[in-house]
This record gives structure tokens, sequence and C-alpha cells, in this order.
């Protein structure tokens, strides 16, 4: 008599030989020679592995990797080998299975790809947060081969398929997970349909009553929307049948996520998105008449309805970098109401929906978006291998790249780039090369001269002008939003600073012995903790920006004579930097700038310009993070009056030398020579950047406005004093904000 169980399994062996036939169903149109029993060998070896395993919901394991396998094929339209991968993903990780036997049954390729994906899993699913070092050893992975992405994409779209057996806080680690780097990572990757699902999935999970709202009310609206699909297709579906065409023509609802977007943050109510659904014609016409055909079909739409031009989105000229093709119009449709047409062949569509891997049915047009999808995992690469970056900007600056809609702009030769949204000229030349941006002098766009700062726009031809005397200044950071242009730029100042470092070393040596010193490596580092520096390349680098003065050393000299008498004036305790960082309004309730442990999101006020030394607060805004300003900055009365609850207290934290920009205004006598001698004191004794300068004379009398980098008060008070002696010079005074 069969106890209830062996029913179950019964059951359960069949539902599983079902389920693998479905998938053999959905893999039939890739499948050559031999194709079949790979497979076949693949699924039993899974079968076992995990015979002894269940899911969260009680199911068998096996499922679950059928499942992967089954969005592979016929979602992605993978081909055997990832099938194959799909099948083992987990058994390197779950079971007893070790890569060496993988290798054994499977070859070299298979073992590759697995081994990629168990090093992925071990990276996500423990941990409790997405690790920083982590991600980057994951995309470091994922680049090796593109399938274990897309794999891992179908993995994942089958957790969240099945995510509601889990636990709630393992539902939103994972839907969260999901909406920070899986559904980018899709989209990048061409993968409409996966992308949209991965998007409505993760917020299904992460505000849930907005997800159920948004669901109710496309149900309620459901009829009036078919109706009026059907009235606005009609006569486009007869005159586009008259001309021949073959073709298919629907309404498709916009995805729940995109319209939670659009209420969210654009603050529109459900009723005022015109844009519920877009209008899908989808032609099937030869390669080589797809650009005239599509073109020809928006020629008969906009005759029948007004289309709003601004509006029109050419992706068929020039694909989006994930090769994504399209022709996009919104025209004025029955009722007064906008909608969206997207015009496309049936090539188009697929690649749109399948993305990547829609390749084995394009072979002409696959080599072209191979080479895209090259270029974007070579970018990926270049990213990762920077070492000196630090991981958590890193995962910014890689998100930022990986989401953002993109611009074309030209070089010189007409040569086309990709850049994302926002990116500058400069951008543009570490685009070209990591040479051409760090010699980067300026940029002509369109013929014009232009700043550095000068935001891209699509269609602009630029020209990057250099100079072998060029390098990468201090601020040139804030123009960038590339995460190449980024790390270039970093590495550069790095090494500068590294130089002068060098040269100060020097400098201090000599110092030493002229004060009767010995130049050993203890004394440089007691000299260091002396000045309280982080570590004596700080100190090196202050020396030659002639920061350290005699008289400090004079002061170490006496100190390593008699340390007894220092002894008295203990140096004060360093708070550490978690107890500072604990909040802007945390313990402390004070706000230290300028540590490169910061991770508090602070600007720099333009209104006063603050540098180190300044009496300053921070004033809490709402999008801009933090605000720097100086006490006696035109606004602080104000803002200390109205908002005093936003208020954070401030210092700076002297550690790093770094520069900023002051202004400062000279009035004097208009003598021979007098601009020469002033910007000579400027740029030799003190080597500041001068970033501008104007001057004006009338009458005899002469007034400049210098805008220089200067490391803190006491060095723009010592610049100063300097000034102030020069023959004719009157007056210097230090001026507030940008002029």
């Amino acid at each position: 008599m069969h106890s209830m169980n062996a029913i179950d399994l019964e059951a359960e062996k069949k539902e599983i030989l079902n389920r693998y036939k479905t998938l053999l169903r959905a893999c039939k149109r890739t499948l050559e020679k031999g194709d079949k029993e790979l497979i076949r060998k693949a699924f039993e070896v899974a079968v076992d592995a995990h015979r002894e395993m269940r899911r969260k919901s009680g199911e068998p394991y096996i499922y679950h990797p059928i499942a992967v396998a089954q969005i592979c094929a016929e979602e992605i339209g993978l081909g055997t080998t990832s099938i194959v991968c799909a099948l083992l993903h987990d058994t390197v990780e779950d079971t007893d299975l070790t890569l060496d036997d993988i290798k054994g049954m499977f070859g070299e390729k298979v073992t590759q790809i697995i081994d990629g994906l168990t090093k992925i899993s071990g990276v996500f699913d423990n941990t409790s947060s997405l690790q920083a070092e982590n991600f980057r050893k994951m995309m470091l992975t994922l680049s090796d081969d593109v399938r274990v992405i897309l794999i891992k994409l179908a993995d994942r779209l089958h957790n969240m398929r099945t995510l509601d057996s889990m636990k709630r806080d393992k539902q939103l680690k994972i839907a969260s997970e999901t909406l920070y780097l899986y559904a980018p990572l899709a989209h990048r990757l061409g993968l409409n349909s996966i992308k949209s699902e991965l998007e409505d999935l993760g917020l299904k999970y992460t505000d849930t009553e907005s997800y159920d709202e948004i669901i109710l009310r496309l149900k309620e609206t459901e009829p009036d929307r078919k109706k009026f699909i059907q009235k606005f297709i009609e006569p486009i579906k007869e005159i586009l049948g008259e001309q021949g065409f073959k073709f298919k023509i629907f309404g498709r609802p916009k995805s729940i996520h995109s319209i939670y977007n659009k209420i969210k943050f654009k603050a529109v109510t459900f009723e005022e998105i015109y844009d519920l659904f877009a209008i899908r014609i989808v032609i099937d016409t030869p390669y080589e008449q797809e650009k005239s055909d599509c073109w020809r079909i928006y020629s008969i739409i906009t005759d029948f309805y007004h289309p709003s031009p601004e509006r029109l989105r050419d992706w068929i000229s020039t694909p989006k970098a994930n090769g994504y093709e399209s022709l996009h119009t919104t025209v004025m449709g029955p009722e007064g109401k906008w909608v969206e047409v997207q015009i496309r062949t049936v090539r188009m569509d697929d690649l749109a929906e399948k993305g990547y891997a829609a390749h084995w049915k394009y072979k002409d047009a696959a080599a072209e978006r191979e080479s895209q999808l090259e270029d974007w995992i070579g970018r990926i690469r270049e990213m990762l291998e920077s070492p000196e970056e630090n991981a958590l900007d890193f995962i910014d600056d890689f998100k930022l790249n990986l989401f953002a809609e993109e611009i074309f702009a030209f070089t010189p030769t007409g040569e086309m780039k990709t850049l994302p949204i926002g990116a500058t000229a400069l951008d543009f030349a570490f685009e070209i090369h990591s040479k051409v941006g760090e010699q980067c002098i300026g940029a002509k766009v369109n013929h014009k001269l232009v700043a550095l700062s000068y935001e891209l726009k699509s269609g602009d031809q630029i020209e990057i002008l250099t100079s072998s005397k060029q390098m990468p200044k201090e601020d040139w950071i804030n123009f960038v939003i590339t995460a190449k242009a980024k790390s270039k730029i970093k590495h550069a100042l790095k090494e500068q600073r590294r130089k002068v470092a060098e040269d100060g070393r020097e400098i201090l040596e000599r110092k030493f012995y002229k004060a009767k010193l010995d130049f050993t490596v203890q004394n440089i580092q007691e000299f260091t903790s002396f000045l309280k520096l982080p570590n004596s390349q700080e100190l090196f680098y202050r020396v030659a920006k002639d920061v350290v003065e005699v008289k400090q050393i004079k002061e170490f000299a006496k100190f390593k004579a008699h340390p007894e008498k220092f002894a008295a004036k203990k140096q004060e305790q360093h708070v550490s930097l978690e107890q500072l960082v604990a909040g802007a309004r945390g313990k402390t309730d004070m706000l230290v700038i300028g540590d490169d442990m910061q991770k508090l999101d602070y600007k720099l006020s333009p209104c006063c310009n603050p540098i180190p030394g300044d009496d300053v607060f921070g004033f809490i805004t709402i999008n801009e993070g933090i605000k720097i300003h100086r006490i006696n900055c035109p606004n602080a009365i104000q803002l200390l009056s109205n908002y005093a609850y936003r208020v954070v207290k401030a210092k700076w934290n002297s550690q790093q030398l770094i520069s900023f920009l002051a202004g400062i205004k000279v009035v004097g006598t208009d003598e021979l020579g007098i601009v020469n001698n002033i910007t000579k004191i400027i740029s030799t004794q003190y080597n500041v950047n001068m970033r501008s300068i104007s001057f004006d004379t009338e009458g005899g009398v002469f007034e400049g406005t210098i805008m220089i980098f200067v490391h803190s008060t006491d060095h723009l008070t010592q610049l100063i004093n300097k000034l102030k002696k020069v023959n004719g010079v009157q007056n210097v005074t230090r001026v507030d904000g940008e002029q």
C-alpha cells in the first residue's frame, strides 16, 4: 500500500518530466546534432544532485533550474551551452558536485560559466547588503562571458516570480537589489521585457500599496482603453493594408513601474498620464528596406494624426547603445488624447524584446550589436580594473553610467561617441583617450570655443584642444560625470601629489639639516605626528607647497631636545571618525569638513566660497545635502535666524591639503608692470593656481579681481600680506562669491 508521500513523489516525478519536455520544446529552434543528448545529460545530473532538496515553497528544488533554463531558452533566446549551464547553475554551490566533476562531464566552457555564476551567488545571496568590493568582483566575473550575466538575469527573474514564499525582510532585500542592479543590467543589455518585469516585480515588494493601486486602476480603465485603441487603429489598419504592408498593430499598456515613476516624480495623477499605453506597429520587411518603410509608415500616421514635434525619437538612424532600434512619435489621437506610436520591424522588435540574445536570427545586423556590447563590457572592465577607486564611489559611478540615457557626439573626423546625458567636453576628451583628457585645455564645439565644463548635446561635434604642459586640476572632478574620466582624474591628481611630495622630501631634508636634525624615518614620523598630519606624504606635500614653516621645524627640534616640556600640553584625543560621522546632527553635533573618509554629502556654497580656516556652519538643504557657508556670508544671517533647526556646527579637519577657490580684490595706482608683479608673486611664491584674473584701470586707478586656488585661510592671509607690499598696491581684500 502506497503511503501518501510516495504518490506525491510519483506525481512530482511526472511533473518534473513534463517541465523538462516543455523546456525541450522551447529549445527546438537552436538544437543542433548532439545538443538534445547534452541537455538530457545536464538535466539528469541536476535532478540527481538536487534530489533531496526543496524550495521555500515546499516544491522540489529542481523546478528552479528547469525554470531558469526555460527563461534562457524562451525569453532570452539563448542556445544549448547556456541551457546546460542554467540547469546546472546551483549544483556546484549547493550540492556535492565540484567544478572538476562538471569539467569532466561537460568541458571547459560550461565550467567557466558555472564558475562565474557560482562566484556571483556567493557575492550576493549570503550577505546582508551588496558589499561594494563584492559587487566589483561580481562585475569582473560577469564581464568574462556575457552569458554569465544573461543566465544570472534569468535566475533572478525566476526568483522574483517566486518571491511570495520568502520572509518579508528577504523579499525587501532581494527586491531592492533587483531594482538597484539587475533591472538596469537588463536594460543595458537591451532585454526590454525582462527589464520591465523585474521593475514591476521589484515595485510589487518594495511599495506594495502603490503597485496594487496601479493594477486596480489599469483594470478599471481597461474597457475604455480597448475601445480607444480600436478607434485609433481602425483607419491606419485599413490604409496600411491597401499599401500592401505586412504588419501587426496593437496597443500595449506601459509597465506598472513606469506609470509609478510618472506619478511619483512628475507629480501627475493617474488620470493625467496620457500614455498609459503605446500603439506598436511591427512591419515585416527586408533588412535593406527597413529604414525607408518605417518612415513611410510614419508619414501615413502623421497624415491622420497630428504629431507633437518635440516628441519624435529616431532610434533607427542611431540605435541606443544597448542596440534598441525603433521610431517613436507622439500624436494627437481621437478625443484629444496624446498617443505614443512605436514603429519598428519584426527584426527590431525581436532585438528589443530579447536583446543581445536575438542574434542567432540576424547574423548580419548582429555583428554590429556584438561589437557595441563588447565595447560596453570593455568599458566596464576598464572601470573595474582601476585599482585605486574607492569601491563605493565606484558603484555609484557605475550605476550612473548604467542607467543614463545617452547622447551622441562626434569627433572632428565624424566618428560617433556615445556618452551619458550630462557629460561634458572634459568627459568627451577622456572618452577619446586618457592622455587627451589629461592634457585638455579647452574644446571647440561646432567650431566655437567652450569651457571644459560645457554640457554636450546630442549631435555636437567636438574638437579637443590639448597642451603638453597641461595637467589635471583639483576642480576637474566637478566637471565630469563618466566613471572613466573620474577615475583617471583621481589617479592623475594622486600622481601629481606624489611627485610634489618627492620634491618636498628633498626640501625638508635641507631644512632638517639647517635645524641640526637627523633626516631619519623615525624623525620624519615624529614630525608628522607632531604636526598632526595623517602621513609623511602629506607632510612632504605641504613642505613643497611652502605651508610648513621654519618655526614649526624649530619647535620640533625643541620638542626633540626636551620632550618633557611638551608632555604637559598633551595633544587632545582625536574623536574617532565613526563618532563624528554619527550623523550630521549626531552625537557630536559637529560636522567635520574636508576629510577623505567623510561620507556626508556636503557642498561648499558658491555665495561665499568658504575655505579651510574660515568660521563656517553647515546648512541642511533638501536636495543638495549639506551646504557649507561662512559665518559672515551675506545670506548667513537670514539662514541662521529663520532656519536655525537646519543649521549644523562645522569645523575644518585640516589633515589634508586640498585646494579651494577664493577671490581677492587688489586696488592701487596704475604703475608700470604692476600686473606683472602681482601675478608673479601669486604663481611663483606660493605656487597657487590662478583660475581667472581680470583688471580694470580708470584714470590712473587700478582694480583687479583674481580667482585663485588656496589651501586655507592662513595661506590666503599670507598671500594677501605679500601682495600688499607690491609697489603701488593700496589695498588687498578677499571677495565673496564667484566674480
